[in-house]
């Protein structure tokens, strides 16, 4: 087992070809087996093993700096830096992170889990070496998986040829993203990749005028035609007009040619090179590979012999917020257990949604950063193709595009993660809010979101996108919400509105009451579920139903609050800041950074009414910190946003406030 031996790098150059191949194909069964536990970034590390391999066997790290661009497809580089124990907790509270970690190793100098980011950190890098005369440091910049779709990857590029600064790009291709990589750039080179004569052709062109004995003038002029030859074959134009030099393409699962190709890369001197490297995401595993959606790009707890959903009898348990199946109404009532709340998905709920909404109004339109299967918008694009724009890795153009099409009188819809919309602030403030345009922004995966950590918790969007005027911001409670959320938010047509909900499933209709509706109109006012007058808790989101359980706790204790379910944060319901006014405590909750978010909002409306006294006001929400990865129930019981928590902190602020 040449795995079990592999503790560093330097352990690569001692293996021959044939213990290469043993060690990529062990590689690919422990990646397999190890994610297949806990969850994790699948097809894109198995595409990446003979290139990880490669890359160690050539530089020198951490003398030299490998940045992945995105992060997840590193599982194999944590592997070959010694990381292997690791990876029983991989993604775990506690345990291995599921991107690069400069906490983990010196082998990571950034976690660079947000998408086409390396080569700026490549640019700043190799202009720090420069400049402190650390020249001898390489510095590889690994893009993959769609990354080169961000328009951040082209400045950077630009910057790169401009000063031509020494950097080494290695362009991973495998055509993918999460889907299909949206890019005329990557058509281009798919054309290439397919082509069985590319090869040949090149060499030979290279051959003639290497030993052909020709004059200078004759040279020249087979020169150009030579260029003009690479020109109909390869994508050289697009990098060599910016100053990078071009290299490939190499089959990336050939470890002898990419060897030979970054050596060669490496001694180049005089500025920027592009090795790109074509692969297979998924490779080595069947289910991965005949996955046509996104190969098995990312996946929950699953069995390894097939890829699907783990046998009943692992050990592992359910994934988190795992649906149970209603209990037999003719069982033995005294054998039977409790039975489990009723759940639903909340991107499922918001699908469903959207194509009803889309199927009454031909105004709709559904937009998508790179992710329609992960954001719910397969469906919608398979039902309405004309109506579905995905634009790759690029938030920022995905929601100035947005307000182009609300100003030309389309409804757009935007579909995407917390955590991936915090890039495209100046484009909701300014292309949209300023011109007051009718955009919806569907929020997914916000609030913390679990396994991936630091830079994927969508902590920031309401604090973010509350300060945009006009702006209305839904918090459905339930999966129940949501439906009446977007209703609403279809009837702004002075402004955008967002609506966030949070990763995974909810209970349906956490209060058993049903919306409003007047004469035809949704009116999804904030509504009260009980009165009590020692505090007042306002708990925002998937947070209210922990607010619940907290009431009852308190209840047992003698201490009667009154609850609300806000469902707008913004603007807020004045009639929820009267009552709470009314009250000695208000106690605001939210899955979301607590300074300048939802709790800020009421307490500025607070301290706006004309009233004598304001009550004393406790915001929970996170902190003004990173929280590492971990569960999601994990991490609100350690901040205090469980229903223990939450009561908790009323008891504790009720006995200052009488002390």
């Amino acid at each position: 087992m040449h795995l079990a031996k592999l503790t560093s790098p330097a352990d690569l150059r001692a293996l021959g070809p044939a213990q290469l191949d043993e060690l990529c194909a062990e590689i690919r069964h422990f990646v397999v087996q190890a994610v297949s536990r806990t969850g994790g970034h699948l097809g894109s590390n198995l595409g990446a093993v003979e290139l990880s391999v490669a890359l160690h066997r050539v530089f020198e790290s951490p003398r030299d700096v490998i940045i992945w661009d995105t992060g997840h497809q590193a599982y194999v580089h944590k592997l070959i830096t010694g990381r292997k124990d690791g990876f029983e907790r991989l993604r775990q509270r506690h345990g291995l992170s599921g991107y690069p970690s400069a906490q983990e190793s010196d082998h990571d100098i950034v976690e660079n889990s947000h998408a086409s980011t390396s080569l700026s950190w490549a640019s700043g890098l190799a202009t720090g070496f420069q400049l402190t005369g650390h020249e001898h440091r390489r510095v590889v910049a690994v893009i993959g998986d769609g990354s080169m779709t961000g328009g951040m990857a082209f400045e950077a590029l630009n910057n790169l040829g401009h000063y031509a600064q020494r950097a080494l790009i290695v362009l991973n291709d495998n055509g993918r993203s999460y889907a299909p990589t949206v890019s005329r750039l990557s058509t281009v080179m798919s054309r290439l990749r397919q082509s069985p004569h590319y090869v040949q052709g090149r060499r030979a062109v290279d051959h003639l005028l290497e030993r052909v004995p020709l004059g200078d003038g004759v040279r020249r002029s087979l020169d150009s035609a030579a260029a003009a030859m690479r020109e109909m074959w390869e994508p050289p134009a697009f990098f060599e007009t910016l100053g990078v030099r071009y290299v490939g393409p190499v089959d990336g699962h050939d470890i002898p040619a990419m060897e030979s190709a970054f050596r060669d890369a490496a001694s180049y001197v005089n500025g920027p090179i592009v090795v790109h490297v074509v692969t297979q995401k998924g490779r080595g595993y069947a289910p991965a590979e005949h996955d046509t959606e996104k190969h098995l790009h990312d996946i929950g707890l699953f069995d390894p012999a097939t890829g699907g959903a783990p046998p009943l009898s692992t050990d592992v348990g359910p994934p988190a917020n795992h649906a149970v199946a209603p209990a037999d109404p003719d069982a033995d009532s005294e054998a039977a257990e409790p039975a489990e709340p009723v759940v639903r998905d909340y991107t499922a709920v918001f699908t469903e949604t959207l194509i009803a909404a889309a199927r009454r109004d031909r105004d709709i339109v559904a937009i998508t950063a790179a992710m329609p299967g992960s954001t719910g918008l397969l469906p919608f694009q398979r039902e309405f193709p004309d109506r579905f724009y995905d634009v790759g890795i690029a938030e920022q153009h995905a929601l100035t595009s947005a307000a182009g099409m609300a100003r030309a009188g389309l409804r757009p819809v935007v579909a995407v993660y917390s955590t991936f919309l915090a890039r495209a602030f100046d484009q909701a403030l300014y292309d949209i809010g300023l011109h007051r345009l009718p955009v919806i922004l569907c929020v997914d995966r916000a609030g913390v979101t679990g396994p991936d950590g630091a830079s994927h918790h969508g902590l920031y969007d309401i604090a973010m996108f509350s300060r945009v005027p006009g702006m209305t911001v839904f918090a459905p409670s339930s999966p129940d919400e949501l439906p009446i959320a977007f209703a609403q938010a279809l009837e702004i047509t002075d402004g955008p509105a967002a609506i966030r909900w949070p990763r995974g499933k909810g209970p349906v209709d956490a209060t058993g009451r049903q919306p409003d509706v007047v004469a035809g109109a949704t009116r999804l006012q904030a509504r009260q579920h009980r009165s009590g007058p020692d505090a007042c808790i306002l708990a925002a989101g998937q947070t209210f139903n922990a607010a619940v359980e907290a009431a009852e706790l308190l209840s047992a204790e003698g201490i009667a609050v009154s609850l609300w379910d806000p469902r707008i944060l913004k603007p807020l319901d004045r009639a929820m800041v009267l009552d709470a006014a009314a009250h000695p405590l208000v106690v605001t909750v939210e899955d979301g950074v607590r300074v300048g978010g939802f709790g800020s909002l009421v307490s500025d409306a607070l301290h706006q009414l004309d009233a004598p006294t304001v009550p004393r006001i406790a915001q929970l929400g996170t902190p003004d910190a990173y929280l590492p990865h971990g569960t999601a129930p994990e991490l609100h019981a350690e901040l205090g946003l469980d229903a223990k928590g939450i009561a908790a902190a009323v008891t504790k602020t009720l006995a200052r406030i009488t002390a």
